[in-house]
C-alpha cells in the first residue's frame, strides 16, 4: 500500500481523463521474466493454496520498510552451505513471492472502478472551487471601486467629525487627570529631594484642583491619595526634624520651619524637636556605648542590645573606656552644638521678621502679624527651656558612664585625659547654658579621690624603690634647665587652651577669647584626641656631661690643674710678719685661685645638682598639678599628697646620709674610750646635730608617714591597719653606695648629690609656692603655710648633720690629740719652732683639700656645701686642739705661749686653703688659751660666762693653770661653780 501511495503522490493531481488514460492494471509493477511469466503459470491458481503460501511467509517480512532481506537471509545462512539446500530454500522463497504479487495484482483489479469514479469525483470539485474563486475576485474588485468613490469620500468625513468631537471632550479629561497624577508623581520626587514646603504647597493646590473635579471617580480616588500623601510627608517631615539634632544643616531646617509653617504647626514642630533631642541623647550615647562593648566583646551575641544603658556602662573594658568616652563626648557635643544653632537660627530669623515688620507697618495683616510674634515668643522660650533639660540628660548619661568602670588602676596620663575631657565637657555644659555641671564635678572628684588615693600610694611605694635604687649619681642637665621644660609642667605656660575651664582663666581672657561653640561651628570637634607629641613640646634638658661643649670641659679641667698647686704653698715656710695672717682684702691672684677652690665646681656651669630620682618626684609633683589645676575640689588632698613626696625624700636623705650609726674611724690602733668619748662630745656640743626645727619635723614624719612595724600585727584592730596602709616603709640605702672609704671622703659626692637634690627639690617646691596657694581652699591655706616654714624651708637645714659626718671622718683628730699628749708644755724658755702635732694637722687639711678636689671632678661642689665642709672640719680641729690642751697635766707660760703660736702657725697656713673668714671657733680656742692668766676672782666669773666649754675642760684649767698658785679652798670653790654649771646640763 505504501508503494501505491507514493506511486500516486508522484504522479501528482491530474484531470479524470488523464488519469484513467495513463494508469494502467499494472502500472506500478515491473514487467516480469520469461521464466517469471513460466513460474507464475506453473504455480497453483487454487486460492487457499495462495493464501496457505503467503501465510507462511515470516512476520519478519512485514515489519517495515528498512527491513533489510538480504543481510537478514545471509545471516540466516548455516556454517556449512549446501547447493541443494540453498536452491530449495531458494525456490520456495519464490513461490512465496510470486502468490504475494498475485495476492496484489488481484487486489489492483478488484479495486481500479472504484478508483476511476472517486477520481473523477475529485476532478470536478477541483473545477468547482476554481469557479468559486474567480467569482470572489470579481467581488472584491467591485467592492474596493465602491469604497473609494463613496464612503471614504463621504460617510469617513462625518465619521471623522463626530471622533474628534468625542476626542476633544475626552482630551479635557484626560489631561486633568494626567496633571494630578503627575502631581501625584511629582510629589514623591519633591519629598525624595526634601522639598518639603514645595511638596506642601503643590499637595494643598491638588487638593483645591480635585474638588472640583470631583464627579470623577478616578478624581475622587485620587482626592483621597492626596490627604494619605499629606500625612506621609507630616510623618517625613518629622523624620527630617530629628535629622536635626545631629548634624544641623541651614538649609535643610529652613525647609523643615517653612513647610510647619504651612501646616500651621510652628508650635507642635518645637515640642518635637525637643523630643527628638532627648531621643538623640539617648539613643547616641547608648550606640556609641553598645559599639565598644561588642567590639571588646569579639562576638555577635545580641544580648547586649538587651541590656540598660547604665547596665551597659560596667561593660567597658579599661582599653576602650578612653576612645569611648571621648566618642561619647564628641557625639553629645555634636548634638549640643545642633541645638546651639538651631537656636541661633531662630534668633537670626526673629531678627530679620522683626525688620521686616519695622519696614511694611501699614496696619493691613495686623492678626497674622500677632500670630507669628506669639509663635516667635513661645519657640524662644521653649528653646531657653530645653538648654538647661539638654544638658541635664547630657551630665547624667557621662555621670552613669563615668561611675561604670573604677578608675583606680588607670595609668596616670590616662587619668588626666579623662579629667581632661570632662573638664572640656563642663566647659562646653557652661557655655552651653551657664551650668556650674554640679553632677558632673562630684561624679569626677568621687572618681578622683579614689584614683589619686590609690595612685599616690603606688607612687609612694615607686619613690622608695627609686630611693633604695639610688646609687646617688649626678643626672646631668643644662645650666638652663627649668622645671618648666618638662611636659609635666607644660599646662602652667598655656595662657587658654580648650582643655582648661573658664573657671581656671582670667576675666579678661573670657571676655576676649571666643566660645568653644563658636570656635567649632563650622567644623571640627572640641573632644578629638591628639597624640601630645614629647619630643615636641619638650625641651631637651639633659647634658653630656654637665658641660654646655666638649671645649667648656676641656678648659675646666686644665684650669683646675692650673690651680693645683696647694701642696706647694703649704710647703713654704712664710709668715706675714706684720699680720700674722694672710691677706683677706686685696683680690690678688690667689685669693681668685681660693675663691675657685671654695667652689669646687671645675668652671663647670652652675647646672642644678639633682638625680633621676628627683626629677622623677619633679614630675610626679607636675602630675599632681595637672589633676589638681582641672579638678579644683580636690586640691587640699593633691596638695597634702605633694607634701608627702617631699617629706619622704627628705627622710630618705635623712635616715641615708645625717645619721651617724658608726663609729669614727680612726687610723690609731689604739684609741682609748675617753677618746670616743671625746669625738662624741664634739657632736654633742651642737656642732653636728640638726636644728630643733627639723628634728621636729623628722620625727612628724616618721610619726605619720613611715611605717616603722616589721610585720603586720593579726589582732590589731581596723583603724590601725588602716593607718598603717596610709604609711610607708623607711627606705634603705642601696648596698652599691659605700659610705665607709677614705678615698672617697666616706661618700661626700654621693651625699653632695643627695643633699643639693634636695635643696634643689625645695627650691622648685618654693616657686610652686603661689601656684599651690591660688588653688588651696582659703580654709586649709594654714596646712600650706605650715608645710613650707617648717619642712620645705628645712632642707638646706639637712647640710649640717649630713656633711657633719664627713667633717668627723675625715681629719684624724684622735691622732692629733695623741700627738699632743707627747707635747712637753712645761718649759722653761719660750720657743720659737711650732710643735709637730700642727704640721700634722695641716697635713690632714692638705689630704681633705685633695681628695675634696679629687671628688669635685665627679661633683660640683658648691660654695655653700664647701663652707660647710670647712667649716665643720676647722670647727672640729679647734675643738680638738681645746681638747688637747685641756689634757695637759703641767703647764707653765712659756707653754702657753707656744700654745698661742701652735695656733697662730694653724691659722696661717689654714687661711691659704681656703676663703671662710673669720675662721670658726677661733675666739673659742684663743679664749681658752687666755683663761690661763686669769686670776681667781675673774676665773669665777669666766666660768660663769662661758658655758660653751666642758665640765672637763674647765676643771682642766683650775687643776692645772690656777692650781700653782691658788689654794685649795679656793680651788675647791671653783669647782664647785663648775659642778653647778654642769649639774643642769645631767
Amino acid at each position: 500500500m505504501q508503494k501505491i501511495k507514493s506511486l500516486m503522490t508522484r504522479q501528482g493531481l491530474r484531470s479524470p481523463q488523464e488519469s484513467v488514460h495513463d494508469l494502467g492494471p499494472i502500472e506500478s509493477f515491473r514487467i516480469p521474466s520469461k521464466e517469471e511469466l513460466r513460474e507464475l503459470r506453473e504455480e497453483p491458481t487454487d486460492p487457499q493454496v495462495q493464501q496457505e503460501i503467503i501465510n507462511s511467509i515470516e512476520e519478519v517480512y512485514f515489519s517495515n520498510d528498512s527491513f533489510d532481506i538480504v543481510k537478514y537471509e545471509l545471516e540466516k545462512l548455516p556454517p556449512v552451505l549446501s547447493l541443494q539446500e540453498l536452491e530449495e530454500y531458494r525456490d520456495k522463497l519464490k513461490q512465496q513471492q510470486a502468490a504475494v504479487s498475485k495476492k496484489v495484482a488481484d487486489l489492483i483489479l478488484e479495486k481500479q472502478p472504484a478508483y476511476v469514479k472517486e477520481l473523477e469525483r475529485v476532478t470536478s470539485l477541483q473545477t468547482g472551487l476554481q469557479l468559486a474563486a474567480v467569482i470572489c475576485t470579481d467581488g472584491r474588485r467591485h467592492l474596493n471601486i465602491a469604497k473609494e468613490g463613496f464612503t471614504q469620500a463621504s460617510l469617513g468625513l462625518l465619521a471623522n467629525q463626530r471622533k474628534r468631537q468625542l476626542l476633544v471632550g475626552l482630551l479635557k479629561s484626560l489631561r486633568t487627570i494626567k496633571t494630578l497624577q503627575r502631581t501625584d508623581v511629582r510629589l514623591s520626587e519633591m519629598l525624595e529631594e526634601e522639598d518639603y514646603p514645595g511638596a506642601i504647597q503643590l499637595c494643598l493646590e491638588c487638593q483645591k484642583a480635585a474638588s472640583t473635579f470631583k464627579h470623577y471617580s478616578c478624581i475622587s480616588e485620587l482626592n483621597s491619595k492626596l490627604l494619605d500623601t499629606l500625612e506621609q510627608i507630616e510623618e517625613q517631615l518629622d523624620v527630617a526634624l530629628s535629622k536635626i539634632c545631629k548634624n544641623f544643616d541651614i538649609s535643610h531646617y529652613t525647609k523643615v520651619q517653612q513647610a510647619y509653617r504651612l501646616l500651621g504647626k510652628t508650635q507642635t514642630a518645637m515640642d518635637q524637636l525637643h523630643m527628638h533631642f532627648t531621643q538623640a541623647i539617648h539613643n547616641t550615647v547608648f550606640q556609641v556605648v553598645l559599639g565598644y562593648v561588642e567590639l571588646c566583646a569579639g562576638n555577635t551575641d545580641t544580648k547586649f542590645q538587651k541590656l540598660q544603658y547604665k547596665d551597659l556602662c560596667t561593660h567597658i573594658t579599661s582599653d576602650s573606656y578612653i576612645p569611648c568616652l571621648a566618642d561619647l563626648c564628641k557625639a553629645l557635643w555634636e548634638v549640643m552644638l545642633s541645638y546651639y544653632q538651631t537656636m541661633q537660627w531662630h534668633e537670626t530669623r526673629d531678627q530679620d521678621e522683626a525688620e521686616t515688620v519695622s519696614s511694611v507697618s501699614d496696619g493691613s495683616n495686623v492678626t497674622g502679624t500677632e500670630e507669628n510674634s506669639f509663635d516667635r515668643s513661645y519657640v524662644k522660650k521653649k528653646l531657653e527651656h530645653g538648654l538647661s533639660r539638654i544638658w541635664q540628660d547630657v551630665q547624667l548619661k557621662v555621670k552613669t558612664y563615668l561611675l561604670g568602670t573604677d578608675l583606680s588602676n588607670f595609668k596616670y596620663d590616662d587619668f588626666i585625659f579623662v579629667l581632661d575631657i570632662i573638664s572640656r565637657l563642663m566647659q562646653v555644659g557652661e557655655e552651653f547654658c551657664g551650668s556650674k555641671s554640679e553632677v558632673l564635678q562630684e561624679s569626677i572628684r568621687k572618681q578622683s579621690v579614689n584614683y589619686f588615693k590609690t595612685y599616690h600610694r603606688t607612687r609612694l611605694e615607686e619613690l622608695r624603690m627609686f630611693l633604695e635604687n639610688e646609687t646617688w649619681e649626678l643626672c646631668p642637665v643644662k645650666s638652663s634647665f627649668s622645671i618648666l621644660q618638662l611636659h609635666e609642667f607644660k599646662f602652667m605656660e598655656q595662657s587658654r587652651s580648650p582643655s582648661v575651664s573658664p573657671s581656671k582663666q582670667p576675666a579678661s581672657a573670657i571676655s576676649t577669647a571666643a566660645t568653644l561653640f563658636e570656635q567649632y561651628c563650622s567644623g571640627g570637634n572640641p573632644f578629638e584626641i591628639q597624640a601630645n607629641s614629647k619630643d615636641d613640646e619638650t625641651e631637651d634638658v639633659l647634658a653630656s656631661n654637665g658641660y654646655e661643649s666638649d671645649e667648656q670641659e676641656k678648659s675646666a679641667y686644665q684650669e683646675y690643674d692650673s690651680d693645683s698647686d696647694v701642696p706647694e704653698e703649704l710647703k713654704r715656710d712664710y709668715v706675714d710678719e706684720q699680720t700674722g695672717d694672710a691677706p683677706v682684702k686685696s683680690v690678688s691672684r690667689e685669693t681668685l685661685r681660693s675663691r675657685k677652690r671654695s667652689d669646687y665646681n671645675l668652671n663647670k656651669v652652675n647646672a642644678p645638682i639633682l638625680t633621676n630620682t628627683t626629677l622623677n618626684v619633679v614630675r610626679l609633683v607636675g602630675k599632681y598639678m595637672q589633676m589638681m589645676n582641672i579638678l579644683k575640689p580636690i586640691a587640699f588632698d593633691v596638695i597634702h599628697f605633694m607634701s608627702q613626696l617631699f617629706d619622704y625624700y627628705l627622710y630618705a636623705v635623712y635616715t641615708f646620709f645625717g645619721r651617724n650609726d658608726m663609729p669614727i674611724q680612726s687610723s690609731s690602733l689604739s684609741t682609748s674610750n675617753r677618746e670616743q668619748h671625746s669625738a662624741r662630745q664634739f657632736e654633742s656640743t651642737g656642732l653636728g646635730l640638726s636644728s630643733s626645727r627639723l628634728r621636729t619635723t623628722l620625727n612628724r614624719i616618721q610619726e605619720s608617714l613611715i611605717d616603722l612595724e616589721v610585720s603586720t600585727d593579726p589582732t590589731g584592730t581596723l583603724t590601725a591597719a588602716e593607718e598603717r596602709k596610709e604609711k610607708v616603709p623607711s627606705p634603705h640605702l642601696s648596698h652599691l653606695v659605700v659610705l665607709t672609704s677614705g678615698n672617697s671622703l666616706y661618700g661626700l659626692a654621693e651625699r653632695v648629690v643627695a643633699t643639693e637634690s634636695l635643696v634643689f627639690l625645695a627650691e622648685q617646691f618654693e616657686f610652686l609656692q603661689p601656684h599651690l596657694d591660688a588653688v588651696m581652699p582659703a580654709a586649709k591655706k594654714p596646712f600650706l603655710q605650715q608645710f613650707y616654714s617648717q619642712t620645705v624651708s628645712t632642707a638646706s637645714e639637712l647640710r649640717k648633720p649630713v656633711y657633719w659626718i664627713v667633717a668627723a671622718k675625715a681629719i684624724d683628730y684622735e691622732q692629733m690629740l695623741l700627738l699632743m699628749a707627747t707635747v712637753k708644755w712645761d718649759v722653761k724658755e719660750i720657743m720659737s719652732q711650732h710643735n709637730i702635732y700642727v704640721d700634722a694637722l695641716l697635713k690632714e687639711f692638705e689630704e681633705y683639700n685633695r681628695r675634696l678636689n679629687e671628688v669635685s671632678k665627679r661633683v660640683r661642689i658648691p660654695l655653700p656645701v664647701s663652707n660647710i665642709l670647712w667649716e665643720h672640719c676647722i670647727r672640729l680641729a679647734n675643738r680638738t686642739l681645746v681638747e688637747g690642751y685641756a689634757n695637759v697635766k703641767k703647764c707653765s707660760n712659756e707653754g702657753r705661749a707656744l700654745m698661742q703660736l701652735d695656733f697662730q702657725q694653724f691659722l696661717m697656713k689654714l687661711e691659704k686653703l681656703t676663703d671662710i673668714r673669720p675662721i670658726p671657733d677661733k675666739e673659742f680656742v684663743e679664749t681658752y688659751i687666755k683663761a690661763y692668766y686669769l686670776t681667781e676672782n675673774d676665773m669665777e666669773r669666766w666660768i660663769k660666762e662661758h658655758r660653751e666649754y666642758s665640765t672637763k675642760q674647765l676643771t682642766n684649767l683650775v687643776n692645772v693653770c690656777l692650781g700653782s698658785h691658788i689654794n685649795k679652798k679656793a680651788r675647791q670653790k671653783l669647782l664647785a661653780a663648775i659642778d653647778d654649771i654642769d649639774r643642769p646640763k645631767r
